[in-house]
């Protein structure tokens, strides 16, 4: 730790973490907020726009109906009650990649409010309170060019990208989250895991954390213990990946701490996340709702969705996340603890996708919480950021079922996968990978461990057969790994008459 920060034990020792969550979500609309622009991800730069989401004099929004019905979708999931009526208002505030310079968000009238949900750390349920969740649309993208951060500072130009400017966006803001102290970060990242599946099983966003589709804003402050004056928040804004809310927030805390104890003053701002370093820098003084000058959206009708549309949307909802993991967990016999870690592992997705190739749970279970989830924590990356998915999975244990490779040789096809040497079957024939399926080959090793061994012989025949092990561990070191161990017991017994 630096001198800037507490050790953890030391902070939460003193202080109590209080969070706030705001998470955005783009929905996955073919078409903008506001108006019928395009929203593929990836197309060339400023191609996806028109004078509506440019803001060009006397250009009028009109509602996007499907994004309405995705944040009834959201809502609902979330326990929240759905306003009979409500309206958009003007956010006013100096967006340099937003060409109106105000975004068309809601306020005081969210659409959806009220609610909550639960997420399970450790074995524990943990309540949170949903605020609400508001529509609004997504800003463009600003590229800072000639700096050595890419910030702003010490960059010689920028360029702004528009297409994004206009996709509609989902806020979902809990109410304030106290929570055991040492729990507070984990606790995060399982509730942003948790809307991530929810959302995902709503098909309402492809949710893609590494293209910027779900964001999480963290608001943190501290409290001393036993008080229960709140203490001044920081925002820590666009956290892209699960294992960053948690490094972010644990940051924050260490760092909050540091400042109260030194006799210091926590300042309201937001403040940047930084992977790479993993620590958090000053951005702006956070500004108050009266900041933003809110007022009513003259150009937009308000928006008064039927309690029989409402209902009908209730009614087609999917099988809620917490009642599906249970009945997974039964449908694939996993204990408590061995659920538990695919939860906690944010590795639950992966497996149902690879089970419903044909690869049994606990197969799936094997690699997705084994050698991919150590690639994962070595790299510092969450596990859908590793670039190999459950086709590929699938692939590789059919050619372990095939008899073409065995575990080991499977872990170094998922190393070359990882490193992006190609498909499976391109890294088999690279690292030269593939199982002996010669019984002559096999036999030759035999006889040469055979010969090497008279001791192990001599034991095996004087009716002690475990002792074939050793013969075999040899035989699998001669064929370099690349035999089935089981082929190589039955050769072996058969040529020693067991």
């Amino acid at each position: 730790m630096t001198a800037d920060v507490l050790e953890i034990d030391d902070a939460l020792a003193q202080f109590d973490p209080v969070m706030g969550l705001e998470v955005h979500v783009e929905l996955n609309t073919k078409s903008k907020m506001f108006c019928g622009c395009p929203t593929e991800f990836g197309a060339p730069p400023n191609t996806q726009t028109c004078p509506v989401c440019l803001g060009l004099p006397g250009a009028l929004p009109v509602v996007n109906a499907r994004a309405v019905e995705s944040a009834i979708k959201i809502g609902l999931a979330l326990n929240c009650e759905i306003a009979e009526w409500c309206r958009f208002a003007r956010k006013n505030y100096f967006y340099p990649d937003m060409p109106k310079n105000f975004q068309t968000s809601q306020y005081d009238e969210p659409i959806a409010y009220n609610g909550w949900t639960e997420v399970v750390v450790d074995g524990e349920t943990y309540r949170i309170e949903i605020e609400r969740a508001h529509m609004e649309e997504d800003t463009g993208k600003s590229t800072h060019v000639g700096g050595a951060t890419g910030r702003i500072h010490g960059a010689s130009h920028s360029l702004v990208d528009y297409n994004r400017a206009g996709i509609p966006l989902i806020e979902i803001v809990t109410k304030t989250i106290e929570v055991p102290a040492e729990k507070a970060a984990a606790v995060a990242r399982a509730y942003v895991s948790m809307l991530r599946d929810l959302l995902l099983a709503l098909g309402v966003s492809d949710v893609r954390m590494d293209q910027g589709s779900l964001r999480c804003d963290a608001n943190v402050s501290l409290k001393p213990k036993g008080s229960s004056v709140l203490g001044t928040r920081t925002e820590t804004k666009n956290v892209n990946s699960f294992r960053s809310v948690e490094r972010a927030i644990t940051y924050e805390i260490t760092r909050q701490a540091a400042v109260l104890v030194a006799g210091g003053k926590v300042l309201q701002e937001t403040r940047h996340w930084h992977e790479d370093t993993g620590i958090t820098t000053s951005g702006r003084e956070k500004s108050d709702a009266d900041d933003y000058r809110y007022f009513p959206e003259p150009d937009l009708v308000p928006v008064a969705p039927s309690r029989d549309w409402v209902e009908e949307i209730r009614s087609s909802l999917p099988e809620a996340p917490s009642l599906r993991r249970v009945r997974l967990q039964e449908d694939w016999g996993f204990t408590d603890l061995e659920m538990r870690d695919v939860i906690n592992g944010n590795a639950l997705e992966p497996i149902v996708a690879t089970v419903e190739l044909g690869v049994t749970p606990a197969a799936a279970k094997k690699w997705w919480l084994g050698e991919l989830a150590r690639a994962a924590n070595e790299s510092g990356q969450d596990l859908d950021a590793l670039g190999v998915g459950p086709a590929q999975v699938a692939e590789v244990q059919k050619l372990v079922d095939d008899g073409k490779l065995n575990d080991k040789l499977a872990r170094q096809v998922f190393d070359g996968l990882i490193k992006g040497e190609g498909s499976p079957a391109e890294i088999i024939k690279a690292r030269g990978l593939e199982l002996v399926s010669d019984d002559s080959a096999l036999i030759d090793a035999i006889d040469r461990a055979i010969a090497a061994n008279p001791d192990v012989v001599e034991k095996v025949n004087s009716g002690k057969p475990a002792a074939a092990g050793a013969l075999i561990g040899a035989v699998m070191k001669d064929m370099r790994g690349q035999a089935d161990a089981a082929k190589v017991r039955e050769l072996l017994n058969a040529r020693l008459g067991i």
